[in-house]
């Protein structure tokens, strides 16, 4: 693979109370569990000896922390397109509690009342990857569970509706989207590496 094509690593938050009991988290802006900080300082070593040519995060503190804990909280330029899906009238609640109400409801379909819809957080997605790809060498990326799958998806050129729904991404964890050949041919390279984290 050329030099000259950017590899984007994802960091996903550490973990945070409502991540730790399934509440949707959108723009509430909320600290890190304890266990949350301690996996963010275990990114520190999963990305040591990697050179970034940019480092970019959420403005919520959740990522910005996470950011900061494994090392590159000097180095990150704060991205307001990386903040997490606006849940609206879902904010807070757990999935179950949506689905008693509206069985057939499926986020990455449908969005959320009062909030964002897949449309809107796919073209914030679309805004991130236009600046990403003209970077020449490594970009960092620190942000949420829901947007980082949209934004891989959108990598891949692939609809939002159709294709977020398969890929579970856990706390703290850590993703790479790169290219096989060529602008023409981008992949996932790797998904979801928890194996840095403790319990």
């Amino acid at each position: 693979m050329s030099e000259e094509l950017p590899v984007i690593y994802l960091a996903r938050h550490g973990e945070t109370d409502w991540s730790l009991t399934g509440q949707y988290t959108g723009l509430t802006d909320l600290p890190l569990t304890e266990l949350g900080e301690r996996n963010a300082r275990r990114l520190r070593e999963r990305l040591k000896g990697i050179v970034f040519a940019k480092v970019f995060t959420s403005p919520l503190q959740r990522a910005a922390r996470t950011c900061e804990l494994a090392g590159f909280g000097a180095a990150a330029v704060v991205d307001h397109d990386l903040v997490e899906w606006n849940y609206g009238e879902y904010e807070g609640r757990l999935s179950s509690e949506v689905h008693a109400q509206h069985p057939d409801w499926q986020l990455f379909r449908d969005g959320c009342p009062g909030g964002e819809s897949p449309a809107q957080v796919s073209a914030r997605a679309d805004r991130v990857i236009d600046r990403v790809r003209k970077i020449k060498g490594n970009v960092l990326i620190f942000s949420s569970g829901h947007f980082i799958r949209v934004l891989a998806v959108r990598w891949l050129g692939l609809e939002t509706s159709v294709s977020c729904a398969y890929f579970l991404l856990s706390t703290a964890s850590l993703s790479v989207l790169g290219y096989k050949h060529d602008l023409s041919h981008p992949v996932i390279r790797l998904w979801n590496d928890d194996h840095h984290v403790g319990t």
